[in-house]
């Protein structure tokens, strides 16, 4: 069943088009993403299919009884209500049914059956009825439900009566996100809704929301997100939109592939033309060759001319490099306690160091207190007890996640040429253009910026500080994919040393050769990404387990418990590495094979150029044929490659 459909929708600010002949569709159990640079129009379409905000043109078709659920990027929740109440108005007309129940439920209680039997039945009749609506709307489940969801955004810990106007703007926008879900609509309508979850929040909602029953329409710049759940993906750029099968990783190839392929047809085109004006020109004032000549113009005019295909819009450019190498020792902490009110420490007992050249992932549940130990460590905040101490020649250069230093009235030109002011006008402008600051974009007021603007900004300062020890906290929030992927690219050549707090697994996965776990009075340091972090803690998890289940027995009798377990996880590991060698060499032929079919088809469409050929009908119908066998085996190809990955 379709849920929406949106044909040759435009909306215009003033005179400037945003949105220009936008497509989409989506169907009950679609997950679809909405992808694009800042700016191309994503957040503004969804508040049009919310009914948020009006469209100039176009048509939006979506059945009456539809319901659809919206959360804008960085909504929160304003309300007197406790917790547990503003959960509990989703379910209203459910605790009205249930009060109806009860008083029908009383009402049978003072009738005798054996004298009012009439009377009696019809309240018996109306009371299945009610409990059979109830049963169906999740009446007996809805409480469970709403702890559910409570303790997969974080509030487990939570009194239930906590007021919400006590909670802060990130507790505020997870529970805005959590109303939303137990309201189950059938198209679920979300925003940027990462900002403000931690990663094992973050893996919640992905699990939520693969096994959700309607449909979900997502805009988020997290990749990883994105790959669990989207089936499809929209990409918005110049205005329109392209539609693609697949997540994001999916799309991001048939992307490039797609454009590879235009650019082989338009070039071979171009080719063609040349060819034709050449020949019209050498022989069209010959008598002899004339006729043939008009031939080709005409052949010529009838021509529909491709244009060249654009390929990605204007990227970032930018690198970060060293004034001069730091020693091998960068950082030493030892016994960091550290806290907001000097009394009552976030962390406490925190020792650690971290050496030249690592690039180290600060990792914990939002609240534990990563941030405020970036702060103490780059002095914005001082710590209770213990001490920091500072390799030779190491130079800082700190990102702070709030942009707190950008809100000042100054114009973008001015807020990066005052701190560097022995540079001229020119290498400043040049710098901004790097970060997409061109023309009239360097005189606009910083404060007037968007999130991605500011974070753009603050980069290009960070990187003339050729600082050789980078601490980063949430590089990546407000900066859209490709600018993540270029940030990400710098990061990855940067010859420094870099401590950094991020949600994006993707980029902890991309740049972290070390994480650093954060607990309360605890720090402990994995060697190795994400994916290794996750695989060991997975470890300590079934080792924590099997001990329990040892019990009381001795510490030979708890090895020799583990050790089948030990033994029988080495065998399947052996067997997994096989299968994935396996997956390997078929997803290796079946790229020859996609090769080769694709030369085989450019070659027939070459062929079906050729004058010689295309004049003569069976040779044509024959090519046809096999080039309609060669597309339906390639697409086999691609369905079982993409399988396979």
């Amino acid at each position: 069943m379709i849920l929406l459909q949106i044909n040759q929708l435009s909306k215009y600010f003033g005179a400037d088009p945003i949105l220009s002949n936008i497509k989409l569709e989506v169907q009950t159990r679609d997950k679809v993403a909405i992808v694009g640079r800042n700016g191309a129009g994503k957040s503004t379409l969804l508040k049009i299919i919310a009914g948020v905000m009006s469209h100039d043109s176009g048509d939006i078709i979506k059945p009456k009884d539809v319901s659809i659920g919206y959360l804008a990027q960085d909504t929160g929740l304003e309300s007197q209500l406790s917790i547990w109440e503003e959960m509990n108005l989703v379910f209203k007309e459910l605790q009205l049914m249930e009060k109806e129940m009860r008083l029908v439920e009383q009402r049978m209680a003072t009738v005798d059956p054996a004298h009012e039997s009439l009377k009696f039945e019809k309240l018996l009749k109306e009371y299945d009825i009610l409990q059979v609506k109830f049963k169906e709307n999740g009446g007996y489940q809805y409480e469970a439900d709403i702890r559910s969801i409570l303790h997969g955004l974080g509030f487990s810990e939570f009194d239930p009566g906590t007021k919400i106007s006590s909670l802060s703007g990130g507790q505020k926008t997870r529970l805005a996100l959590g109303k939303l879900l137990l309201t189950s609509p059938d198209l679920l309508i979300l925003d940027e809704p990462t900002n403000h979850l931690d990663i094992e929040t973050l893996t919640w909602l992905e699990q939520y929301l693969q096994n959700y029953p309607g449909a979900i329409l997502i805009v988020s710049h997290d990749r990883y997100f994105l790959d669990k759940i989207v089936t499809q993906v929209y990409e918005i750029s110049r205005h329109t939109s392209t539609k693609y099968l697949g997540n994001y990783s999916s799309y991001l190839q048939y992307k490039a592939e797609n454009y590879e392929k235009e650019l082989k047809s338009y070039e071979r085109q171009q080719e063609e033309v040349a060819k034709l004006k050449d020949f019209i020109q050498r022989n069209l004032a010959r008598a002899s060759t004339t006729k043939l000549a008009q031939s080709r113009r005409k052949k010529l005019e009838k021509m529909d001319l491709m244009n060249r295909p654009l390929g990605d819009e204007k990227s970032a450019n930018f690198q970060f490099d060293i004034e001069r190498q730091s020693g091998n020792d960068v950082l030493k902490a030892k016994d960091i306690s550290v806290s907001y009110d000097s009394v009552h420490p976030v962390i406490s007992n925190i020792s650690f160091s971290i050496l030249r050249g690592d690039s180290i992932a600060l990792v914990g549940p939002n609240g534990i207190g990563k941030s405020t130990l970036l702060k103490s460590i780059v002095q914005k905040l001082d710590s209770l007890t213990g001490s920091f101490a500072l390799g030779s020649h190491v130079q800082i250069g700190y990102y702070d996640q709030q942009q707190a230093d950008l809100t000042s009235n100054k114009r973008v030109l001015d807020e990066l040429w005052d701190e560097y002011p022995q540079k001229t006008e020119k290498e400043i402008r040049t710098v901004l253009g790097n970060f997409l600051f061109s023309g009239d974009d360097v005189l606009k007021s910083v404060s007037t910026l968007s999130g991605g603007e500011k974070a753009r900004l603050a980069l290009s300062k960070l990187m003339l500080q050729n600082a050789n020890f980078l601490i980063l906290d949430e590089p990546t929030n407000h900066l859209d994919l490709d600018s993540k992927e270029i940030l990400e690219n710098a990061l990855i050549d940067y010859p420094g040393t870099i401590l950094f707090v991020s949600h994006d697994r993707y980029f902890i996965n991309r740049i972290a050769t070390k994480v650093f776990e954060l607990s309360p009075n605890h720090l402990r340091e994995y060697l190795g990404d994400y994916d290794y972090f996750l695989t060991k803690k997975e470890e300590q998890l079934e080792l924590e387990r099997l001990e329990q289940e040892a019990g009381g027995k001795s510490a030979s009798q708890k090895v020799m418990t583990a050790q089948p377990e030990g033994k029988l996880s080495y065998q399947q590991e052996k067997e997994q590495k096989k299968l994935e060698r396996q997956k390997q060499r078929r997803i290796e032929e079946i790229e020859a094979e996609i090769g080769h079919i694709e030369e085989q088809i450019e070659k027939n469409e070459a062929l079906l150029c050729d004058p010689n050929i295309y004049q003569n009908h069976e040779e044509v119908q024959r090519i046809n044929s096999e080039n309609e066998l060669l597309q339906s085996k390639l697409e086999n190809l691609m369905n079982e490659w993409e399988e396979l990955h």
